[in-house]
C-alpha cells in the first residue's frame, strides 16, 4: 500500500538531546536510548469514516516523536497499518449500500489527504491487513501447532473453526525478565480487562472458549463476507490483534523501540499484540509504549460510534489552514484527554499570524535561542506546548525590538526551526 508524500525536513545546525518518553507499560518517564537507529509502529486507522481529531490528534504527536529522533541524529524506521478489513468496515459499508473495498480505498485516500496537509511525515512501509494476510496465516498455523492457539467449536449460528490465542498458555510460556505476561502492557487486572475487552472488539461470552479474555486469531468463513484462504486454517479473514503483531515484526527489529496509539489500545490491541509476538518469537514487541490521550466534543470523547466529530478534512474544505489545526492539537500535551472548541482553531489562527509577523524582524541570537528551547521541551516527552510557549516568546521579543542584526538566515532558521521539529510551516 502507497503512503503519502512527505515534505523534505529542513537541516537544522546542531542535534535535540536525547528523548525522555513516558512509557505506558512502566508507568513511569524513561530515557528513550536508540544508539542512533529507532524505530516506530503507530497502529493506523480502520477506514471507513474520515479523519476526525482523534486520529490527527495522535498521528501528529507521534510526528513529533519521529521529527525530535531525526533531529537526534538517529535514522528511523517507520511502520503504519491500516486495519482495511474488520467488522466495522463491513457493517458501514453495508450501511450505506457500498462495496467495502471501495469505501476501505476511498477512506484510505482522505486520510493520506489529511495527513500530508497535517505535514505528517510518511511511514517508511504502509501496510493493510488484507495485504498481510498471507504472512498472517503461516503465523496463526505455527501457534495452533505449538499450543498457544486452539479451535473453537461451532454453537448455533457460528461455524466450527474459528482459531484463538490462549492467554494462559502464552503467560506460561518458559522465559526470563523479558516474558510477556497478561497484564504487562495495561497493568490491568482480568476483572477489569473484561468490560473493555467487550467494548473493544472482544467477545468474552464467545462459547466454547478457554479463558473469556482471548482473543480471535483466524475468522473462518461466513456467509456474505469476505474470506481468503486460510490454507490448513481454513477459508477466512485473520482477527485485529495479530494483524499489528505480524506486520510490526516483519519490517522493524524485534523488539522495536516504540509501539505508539490512542489510549484506547493500550487494552486490548497494544496489549494481545505484544502476546502474539512474544509468543510467535520470544522475544518482546517493543521496548516501550506510548499513548495518545482520547479527543472529545461538548463533553464526550469523539468517536464514530457516537457521530460527533470534527473531521480533518471538513475544516480543510472549508478553507482552514492546516498548520493552525495541527497548532491546535499540539497545544494540549500529548497524554492529556480534552475537548476540541471553534475558540482554540481561531486562537491557533492568530498564533500563526503573530508568529509569521515576527520573521522579518528577528535576530540570529534570538532565533538560535528559540530552536535550544524548543528542542529542550520536546525532549521533556514531547512536551508541545511548552515548545509552542517557547515560539511565542521568541516572536514576542522579535516584535517588541526588531533585533539590529535581523537577517535572511535569522528568518529562515526560525522558519526551518518550527518546520522541522514541530511541522508547522510558516
Amino acid at each position: 500500500m502507497i503512503a503519502w508524500k512527505s515534505s523534505p525536513l529542513p537541516v537544522l545546525p546542531g542535534n535535540s538531546p536525547e528523548l525522555a518518553l513516558f512509557d505506558s507499560a512502566l508507568r513511569r518517564t524513561v530515557p528513550v536510548r536508540t544508539g542512533g537507529e529507532a524505530s516506530l509502529y503507530v497502529c493506523g486507522i480502520t477506514p471507513y469514516d474520515a479523519t476526525h481529531m482523534g486520529h490527527a490528534s495522535t498521528y501528529v504527536a507521534f510526528d513529533l516523536l519521529n521529527r525530535q529522533w531525526r533531529d537526534s541524529g538517529n535514522t528511523v524506521r517507520y511502520v503504519q497499518n491500516v486495519t482495511d478489513i474488520d467488522d466495522p468496515l463491513l457493517e458501514r459499508a453495508n450501511d450505506r449500500g457500498l462495496d467495502w473495498r471501495a469505501l476501505a480505498q476511498e477512506q484510505t485516500q482522505l486520510f493520506r489527504d489529511d495527513m500530508e496537509a497535517l505535514n505528517v511525515i510518511a511511514p517508511d512501509h504502509y501496510i493493510g491487513a488484507v495485504e498481510a494476510i498471507e504472512w498472517i496465516v503461516p503465523v496463526v498455523e505455527d501457534l495452533l501447532r505449538r499450543g498457544i492457539a486452539y479451535r473453537v467449536p461451532g454453537e448455533g449460528s457460528e461455524p466450527d473453526g474459528d482459531v484463538y490465542f490462549s492467554v494462559d498458555a502464552a503467560s506460561g510460556l518458559d522465559a526470563g525478565d523479558d516474558a510477556w505476561q497478561l497484564g504487562a502492557v495495561s497493568g490491568l487486572s482480568p476483572e477489569d480487562m473484561l468490560p473493555l475487552f467487550a467494548e473493544r472488539g472482544g467477545d468474552p461470552l464467545r462459547p466454547g472458549k478457554r479463558n473469556a479474555l482471548d482473543p480471535l486469531l483466524w475468522r473462518v468463513e461466513r456467509a456474505g463476507e469476505p474470506f481468503w484462504d486460510g490454507a490448513s486454517l481454513g477459508s477466512g479473514r485473520p482477527g485485529w490483534h495479530i494483524e499489528c503483531s505480524v506486520i510490526a515484526q516483519r519490517f522493524l527489529p524485534a523488539p522495536f523501540t516504540v509501539q505508539a496509539g490512542g489510549s484506547d489500545l493500550v487494552f486490548p490491541h497494544h496489549e494481545m499484540s505484544a502476546g502474539h509476538a512474544y509468543a510467535c518469537t520470544g522475544t518482546p514487541l517493543a521496548r516501550h509504549y506510548a499513548h495518545a490521550g482520547m479527543v472529545g466534543l461538548d463533553g464526550e470523547k469523539m468517536s464514530k460510534s457516537l457521530g460527533n466529530l470534527v473531521l480533518v478534512s471538513s475544516l480543510r474544505a472549508q478553507g482552514t489552514d492546516p498548520a493552525a489545526i495541527r497548532a491546535v492539537l499540539l497545544s494540549h500535551h500529548y497524554r492529556t484527554d480534552w475537548f476540541w472548541t471553534a475558540e482554540q482553531l481561531t486562537a491557533a489562527e492568530e498564533r500563526l499570524t503573530f508568529w509569521r509577523s515576527a520573521l522579518p524582524v528577528t535576530g540570529l541570537a534570538r532565533a538560535e535561542q528559540m530552536l535550544a528551547d524548543v528542542r529542550a521541551a520536546l525532549a521533556r516527552d514531547l512536551d508541545a506546548p511548552a515548545a509552542l510557549a517557547a515560539v511565542d516568546a521568541w516572536a514576542a521579543a522579535s516584535l517588541e525590538a526588531p533585533a539590529a542584526d535581523r537577517s535572511t538566515d535569522a528568518a529562515d532558521l526560525a522558519g526551518s526551526a518550527v518546520n522541522a521539529l514541530l511541522g508547522i510551516r510558516l
